[in-house]
């Protein structure tokens, strides 16, 4: 168990390296059909997902560690955390993204959240991977813009968005994370993720707003490297069935 907590990044890492492209499921603990999670959960046995991310905007600890208590139990796939404040630290996850969003300038999402969680995580086997975490206008106001008080980045200022996800890598960041939100009316531009996978090293994600195969498949072609699916797939078990 020790060696899967160890290598959740360099797992990512070998990915990119040699082409592979991953997808991990979005579950938010509050949004979650407890009476349909068994069905919920055989349906992500039988996705291609390669991970699972639990977390959201407003989540109480005692159901996030329910739900990856189930998780662990009834699925072999690693379980990271996606988390919207400290309080959504589980020591049962394999580990955590260490969010840091980079398109605002609220200094509690910045640096004032992770200084309360280091101790935390600093007890814990939680793997934490640093991301530099980046919001992208998507249409509609999203729920991680309302709860961190933060404007996204124009969607049509490619340079700006570039030039903040090469920041976050010479920053130390691990990972890039491109964010429209749960729920996005437009997901990220393609020709933004293929601009940003060109111009840096550290693998991208990409998440929200896509709501079929397609998306995921024209996110994976531009350059991302692991796709997130959320709301399409809580709204539709079915999702990978054609």
């Amino acid at each position: 168990m020790q060696q899967k907590l160890l290598n959740i990044h360099q797992q990512i890492l070998e990915a990119k390296k040699e082409g592979q492209k991953l997808l991990a499921i979005l579950l938010d603990p509050d949004k979650i059909v407890w009476e349909n999670l068994n069905h919920l959960l055989d349906k992500i046995n039988q996705s291609p997902a390669t991970h699972i991310f639990v977390g959201g905007s407003i989540v109480q600890a005692t159901i996030l560690e329910d739900l990856i208590r189930q998780l662990k139990q009834k699925t072999n796939l690693p379980v990271v955390i996606f988390p919207g404040d400290p309080s959504q630290i589980s020591p049962q996850a394999d580990a955590i993204l260490f969010l840091s969003l980079l398109s605002g300038r609220n200094p509690d999402y910045l640096i004032g959240y992770q200084v309360q969680a280091a101790p935390i995580l600093k007890k814990t086997n939680l793997e934490v991977i640093s991301t530099g975490y980046i919001l992208i206008e998507s249409g509609n106001e999203t729920a991680v813009a309302r709860v961190s008080k933060t404007k996204p980045l124009n969607r049509k200022d490619f340079d700006l968005v570039l030039a903040t996800a090469q920041a976050g890598e010479m920053l130390g960041n691990k990972l890039i994370y491109l964010e429209a939100g749960s729920g996005a009316k437009n997901a990220v531009p393609l020709e933004m993720i293929q601009l940003i996978a060109q111009n840096i090293q550290i693998p991208i994600i990409v998440g929200g707003g896509i709501v079929n195969l397609e998306g995921i498949k024209n996110a994976y072609n531009a350059g991302a490297d692991l796709v997130v699916i959320g709301t399409a797939f809580e709204n539709n078990s079915h999702f990978f069935e054609l």
